[in-house]
């Protein structure tokens, strides 16, 4: 019989109560198993369906997360939900701002030209979905014109990473694991991740510099969430494997469409507009959930 999995996932046990209100808000469920898994308290509800009256599908793996997300209400608990059975990861592509890295570049490189608040501005209505990507990021990159480039040696001495980013990209890396950054943000910024972490591929815009200082454009095509999504798919290709061998982690609206070319999207820390579709949501742990959810 087709089923669903729904990983309940915290950095404490579990309340029974709390259990109990996940089961009745996706029953039927046919077993409840608890464990730990990379220092976390995992908490797994195994949901038969009968395929004759309902589809099993990825939509409703989705709607089955959302309704376990519903029952928990404020509790620190993160949730992932996929049909089964699932397949382990072999390639991890990864939005860089915001998900690998706690900041926002961009924002960074404003505060330290002056420009600070009108970038910031334009960047999280680009990550709500309230403008398109690509017209932002030019619009904001123009307010860089002048910066000197100094100021990115700077920034990339001190980027620093989101909770948990280090011990999960070290822990899959150590299975054979591939990991590629699939960017709108900066290729001065994904070098360094390639450099120190391991990443293997990297696809970012490039900054355009003129007598030592930003011209206020970017160079060649940017990376936009069309573009996000065929570097799942090539990688998936170059390396001979299928979308089930394959996690997106992202955060804002520009990730959906390479959440959903991977086998499993998850949502880290998000905007609305992505944890609306995500298989799995990461909001009170660090993405050293995403070794729990795939254990």
């Amino acid at each position: 019989m087709a089923r669903y999995l729904l990983h309940a996932v915290a950095d404490a046990p579990i309340d029974p109560a709390i259990a109990i209100a996940i089961s009745d808000a996706i029953a039927p469920v046919a077993r409840i198993d608890v464990r730990t898994a990379a220092g976390q308290h995992v908490t797994s509800f195994t949901c038969p369906r009968d395929g004759a009256d309902r589809a099993v599908d990825r939509a409703g793996a989705v709607a089955l997360r959302a309704a376990a997300a519903a029952a928990i209400g404020a509790a620190p608990i993160d949730l992932v939900a996929r049909v089964a059975p699932t397949t382990p990861p072999a390639l991890v592509v990864m939005d860089m701002d915001s998900t690998i890295l706690s900041i926002e570049v961009i924002d960074e490189l404003a505060r330290m030209h002056g420009v600070g608040d009108a970038v910031a501005a334009i960047t999280e209505r680009a990550m709500r979905g309230e403008l398109a990507f690509e017209a932002s990021l030019r619009a904001r990159v123009r307010q860089l014109a002048g910066l000197p480039v100094t100021a990115l040696a700077e920034l990339a001495t001190r980027l620093p990473l989101s909770p948990g980013a280090a011990a999960m990209i070290a822990a899959l890396r150590a299975r054979g694991v591939v990991f590629a950054i699939a960017s709108g943000g900066f290729t001065f910024a994904a070098d360094v991740l390639v450099r120190d972490h391991g990443f293997a591929h990297a696809f970012a815009n490039t900054l355009g510099v003129a007598d030592g200082a930003l011209t206020g454009e970017v160079v060649g095509p940017v990376v936009t969430a069309e573009g996000k999504a065929a570097v799942v798919e090539a990688l998936r290709a170059e390396h001979g494997l299928t979308a089930a061998q394959v996690i997106a982690i992202g955060d804002g609206a520009n990730d959906r469409l390479m959440l959903a070319a991977a086998g499993l999207g998850i949502a880290f820390r998000p905007k609305p507009v992505l944890a609306a579709v995500a298989d799995g949501v990461i909001v009170h742990g660090g993405l050293a959930r995403v070794l729990a959810f795939v254990e």
